[in-house]
This record gives C-alpha cells, sequence and structure tokens, in this order.
C-alpha cells in the first residue's frame, strides 16, 4: 500500500499525495466521511460513490456491539457487508474509551466544545463507563451496560475481521484537562500497546476478508510539546506505514496547530498523516499547510442533520436552514454546488422539510455536506497542483 508525493508546496509543507489501498487509490489531501456503524447516515452506498467519496471510517466498539465483527467477516468484510467497495479505515474504539471515560468524568468530547479555552473541568464528574489497565480497558456497553474487555490484541482481531485496509491500534486518549503527569503514563501505555498491536497484527495475518490491511501508528501527548515530540518519535520508530494524530490537542485552536507542528516535525515526510476526529474548513486548511493529508470528522453530517448547510460564506461557512428567512427563499443552497441538492431544489423547501420534521430532509441536507466536503478537498488538491495553498476567501469552482 505505498504512499507518494506528488507534489510539494515551494516554503511550506504543504503536498499533494497518491495511497495506493487494495480497494483503491486516494488523492490526498481527502476528507474521510464517517460512517460509524458501516454508512454515513441517512445515505447509501450508492450515494457516497455518487457524491465521489473516496474513503470512509468505520467505528470497531459500534461494529464489535452490533452485529458482531464475526457477522461482518462472513458477509464479505465492510466491502461486501456495506456494499460500499472503495478503502475503508477503522479506528480502534481508542476515541470510545475517551468519550465514555474521561470525557464524562470532565465534561468534554463531542457535546462540549473541542477546545475548552479556559473553562475547567465540570464540578461534579460524571460517571465513566470504562475502567482502563494496562492489560486494556473494561467499556460497558452503551445498549445494555454489558463489560467488555478492549486489549490491543483484541482489537487488532476485531479489525481484521471486519477488514477495513488501514487500521488502527488501541490508544489512550487524554482530556485537555489532563494534567502533564496524567498525559505522559497514557502517551507512554499507549505506546506498549502499539508494540502489542504490532504483534498481534503479524500473528492474525490472514484472518479476515482482506489481506491487504495497514496497520497505522497513533500519536499521542497532550498539548505537551515534549511529550508530543517523543510520542511522534517512538511511533515514527516503530516501523509503522502510515500515521493518525489523536488525543487532546489542546484548550484552543492556537494549541492544536502548535501540536500539528510539534508532531508533523518528528514523522517521517514520505509517509501519510492523518488528522483524527477534525473536519472544519479552517481546520483542514491550517492543517493541509502544515502537511497534513487526510482528515476524519462527524461535524458535516451532524451539521446537516441538525439544519446548517455547508457554504462558503465567512464567518461561519454555513447557513442556517432553520431560520424563518429562508421560508420563501427560491435559490439553492449553494449556486455554484452540483450535487442533487442545490441542483433540484430550494433553501425555502429544505426550510420547510426541516420546519415539519420530513425524513427526506436529512438525506437531502447530508447529500450536500457530504458533496461540499468532497468539492472542498477538490479544490485544496487543485490550488496545490498549482503551486498555491488555500485560502478560505477563494471559492470552490
Amino acid at each position: 500500500m505505498p504512499f507518494e508525493v506528488v507534489k510539494r508546496i515551494a516554503g511550506a509543507e504543504a503536498r499533494l499525495g497518491r495511497l495506493v489501498t487494495g480497494h483503491g487509490v486516494v488523492e490526498t489531501p481527502a476528507f474521510v466521511a464517517v460512517a460509524t456503524r458501516g454508512m454515513v447516515r441517512a445515505l447509501s452506498a450508492e450515494d457516497l460513490e455518487n457524491l465521489g467519496v473516496q474513503i470512509l471510517i468505520a467505528n470497531t466498539y459500534h461494529l464489535f456491539l452490533r452485529p458482531g465483527a464475526e457477522t461482518v467477516a462472513a458477509l464479505g468484510g465492510l466491502h461486501g457487508f456495506t456494499g460500499f467497495r472503495g478503502p475503508w479505515m477503522t479506528d480502534s474504539g481508542g476515541f470510545q474509551v475517551f468519550s465514555l471515560g474521561a470525557a464524562k468524568i470532565h465534561g468534554v468530547g463531542k457535546i462540549a466544545p473541542i477546545f475548552p479555552g479556559e473553562a475547567r473541568p465540570r464540578d461534579t464528574p460524571g460517571v465513566p463507563l470504562v475502567k482502563l489497565t494496562e492489560d486494556g480497558a473494561w467499556i460497558r456497553s452503551i445498549f445494555d451496560g454489558t463489560k467488555y474487555f478492549f486489549s490491543p490484541e483484541e482489537v487488532i482481531r476485531v479489525e481484521r475481521l471486519l477488514g477495513a485496509d488501514i487500521i488502527l491500534p488501541l490508544d489512550e486518549c487524554t482530556s485537555p484537562f489532563h494534567d502533564e503527569s496524567y498525559t505522559k503514563a497514557a502517551m507512554e501505555r499507549t505506546h506498549r500497546w502499539a508494540e502489542r498491536a504490532l504483534l498481534a497484527f503479524e500473528r492474525t495475518h490472514g484472518l479476515g476478508p482482506n489481506p491487504h490491511q495497514e496497520l497505522w501508528g497513533i500519536i499521542q501527548g497532550g498539548a505537551y510539546e515534549e511529550l508530543r515530540r517523543t510520542s511522534a518519535k517512538t511511533i515514527a520508530s516503530m516501523g509503522f506505514p502510515g500515521f493518525a494524530i489523536g488525543g487532546s490537542l489542546g484548550k484552543s485552536k492556537e494549541d492544536m496547530y502548535r501540536v500539528i507542528d510539534w508532531t508533523l516535525s518528528e514523522l517521517p515526510a514520505d509517509k501519510p498523516r492523518h488528522l483524527l476526529g477534525i473536519g472544519t474548513l479552517e481546520d483542514i486548511v491550517e492543517a493541509v499547510k502544515r502537511g497534513v493529508d487526510l482528515f476524519d470528522c462527524a461535524a458535516p453530517t451532524r451539521l446537516a442533520r441538525n439544519g446548517a448547510l455547508l457554504t462558503l460564506s465567512p464567518p461561519n461557512f454555513k447557513l442556517n436552514i432553520d431560520n424563518a428567512s429562508f421560508r420563501n427563499d427560491k435559490r439553492p443552497v449553494d449556486e455554484t454546488c452540483d450535487c442533487p441538492t442545490c441542483r433540484r431544489y430550494s433553501r425555502a423547501f429544505l426550510h420547510h422539510l426541516l420546519r415539519t420534521g420530513e425524513l427526506s430532509y436529512f438525506r437531502l441536507a447530508t447529500v450536500h455536506n457530504v458533496r461540499f466536503m468532497v468539492r472542498f478537498m477538490a479544490w485544496i488538491r487543485e490550488e496545490l497542483s498549482q503551486g498555491r495553498l488555500p485560502r478560505l476567501e477563494k471559492e470552490v469552482p
């Protein structure tokens, strides 16, 4: 699964690349659409192919619970089970270790802002559903409370059965409110788990429906420079063919940009880099400039379901279709967009569907936001191909 840097931008770290997988080529920089339970919510595999989505990422924890890795494997792995036959990634469930553990204690994660700024942890800690040990993590099912043990070895076994092209090892994400001492201990545990995952990956060769999988390493270390640099150098020394930047990225976007700079400066320049869980337009542009190749984030589809449709209009780069001002608006969401929603439907109609709770709204809105992200990344790649760094003031062709 070679990765090729096709073009480097003079005076910057940004680059164009090609990631070759057993199920197709991914042109980078690329957005990885989030298909948590095996599909992007409200869309089909055919929708995703028609919209130009290059690659999906599924969630190991959720698919382990339902329908089960053995079921997915018996039905052809993610490619056969879901009908999307392009490249797949799977995360490790490490984010669930965080979101059901430290995030509940500190009050951060998907619900609270990922960058808490000067905020403090909640006064009354939540009750965690995770117990961490050196061997792995005990996690309660979100469905019935059953406890399951996720070890680095078990996660690799499950991901082998799911059959994604790129898989990630179990790691311990930290909170922006964890101190340096705890963050260091979590990072070192992640490194030990990475070594165990590599051994398990070798032992399970031939298990599952996809013989061409790659295991990428995850870098931790929070927003502490020494830890991030140490983690990047340590994970890079293990020989992983690609890398993901995970964990807490600090308390602000400025912290995140520094974390990316520290991390990428310690990684080999000829291997792909994935930034986990980040997907706003401005953050993608800033990370691309720094040399990130892949991004995944559930925000574009979650925003769609909640009435926020993506545009290139600063400062928010989205419009709230629930707003009464769109009640009689004949225009499409974006007059430059070629998605089926914009070609056929008005803002007024989408406003009506959302206000009346019609289920068709969720599909039409998600179609637009997913296609927007595909076009946005294609525009970034075109800018880079011309030797220019992308700027959000420009319009997507």
